[in-house]
């Protein structure tokens, strides 16, 4: 953000198409595919020959998805990015464009919304995405980020969330849980800063659950080690409403059921011990937390030499026959059904900041 101490543009004063121009002067293209990218009516696009494409597009909302007490203006645009990027890698494509809407209210001046895209160009720079249009408009309260993004993939190797079989081995990248332990941090600070704003926040040592929560990152790094394994998954989904939930979401999609084992979910020592903190079970935060933003994908049992050693990579479970139904095996050896408390954004509920 600029300086306080510099006088703030009003976007009054620059009007829509100025805004533009501002936010989208330096964009340059790096894909062949991208005829056009800014400056027409529409971009022109030429997908690579014999590739599909995906399409998919995120929506976040002020007061819904986030929140601008603890959320920095260039940490929103890069998330808004990376959780768009993310459902591409899901899918076993290659993000390729984006487009970028906004919904602004006068309270923002012209140099936030230029943070946000900031945040946005990084994420494109870092994931290799053209950014190539978009619009802007004003809005009766807060803000709101619709982005829309492309990719591309060899139709042999799209993974959907259906092609999973009984007996396929369940597995999940990175570790889970860390993102919503970011989240409780937060809010837990919101409240003290609330009741009396002259008390700093307590975060020290948190910087990775943080990080978790306000900058997350796409697996894509996952594709490209399950691909020189010679590995496909026979299904995937990415997780940003909790485990529990997107492991259920491969079973309807695949006509299985599951079987998951809580002492094989990958959690951090630092989410662990936070959740032990905010007396919740940590297996519980992975089960339901959600933004992870890791893929949860199944492989056929024949891979299992494969992927056991592979850095990065849990087998947590396995899929099973849908009249089984989807289950937790606990620490202690019970199984209990498994249920899909995550994040649902049309629910009524206290906590409203999450992106799902």
């Amino acid at each position: 953000m600029s300086d306080s101490t510099e006088k703030l543009t009003d976007l009054s004063a620059l009007g829509e198409f100025g805004l533009i121009d501002a936010l989208t002067k330096d964009l340059h293209t790096i894909h062949p595919a991208t005829i056009v990218g800014v400056g027409d009516d529409a971009a022109v696009i030429q997908p690579e020959t014999g590739k599909v494409m995906l399409v998919s597009k995120d929506l976040l909302i002020e007061g819904i998805h986030f929140d601008m007490v603890y959320m920095p203006l260039k940490h929103l645009g890069y998330k808004a990015a990376v959780v768009n990027i993310s459902d591409i890698a899901a899918m076993n494509g290659t993000p390729k464009q984006m487009l970028v809407g906004l919904g602004v209210s006068s309270k923002y001046s012209a140099e936030a919304i230029q943070e946000i895209y900031v945040g946005i160009k990084k994420a494109c720079e870092v994931y290799q995405v053209d950014l190539i249009g978009g619009d802007t408009t004003s809005s009766p309260a807060g803000l709101f980020l619709s982005l829309t993004i492309i990719g591309e993939a060899d139709p042999e190797k799209v993974v959907y969330r259906k092609g999973a079989s009984p007996n396929d081995l369940l597995c999940v990248s990175g570790d889970l849980g860390a993102a919503y332990m970011g989240l409780l941090l937060l809010e837990r600070e919101k409240s003290v800063f609330l009741a009396d704003p002259n008390m700093q926040p307590d975060l020290t040592d948190k910087e990775y659950l943080l990080e978790r929560q306000l900058k997350p990152e796409a697996r894509m790094n996952i594709l490209k080690i399950l691909d020189d394994a010679g590995v496909k998954p026979t299904s995937m989904i990415d997780i940003s409403d909790g485990l529990a939930s997107e492991a259920m979401h491969l079973c309807k999609a695949s006509g299985t059921g599951c079987t998951i084992y809580e002492d094989k979910i990958p959690i951090d020592q630092l989410t662990f011990d936070t959740a032990k903190e905010f007396n919740i079970v940590p297996s519980v935060a992975a089960l339901n937390g959600g933004e992870d933003y890791e893929l949860l994908f199944t492989i056929k049992q024949s891979d299992f030499e494969k992927v056991k050693e592979l850095e990065g990579i849990s087998i947590i479970g396995y899929m099973t026959d849908p009249d089984d139904g989807e289950n937790l095996v606990t620490n202690d050896n019970q199984s209990i059904p498994l249920q899909a408390q995550g994040w649902d954004a049309l629910k009524k509920r206290n906590m409203t900041t999450r992106k799902g």
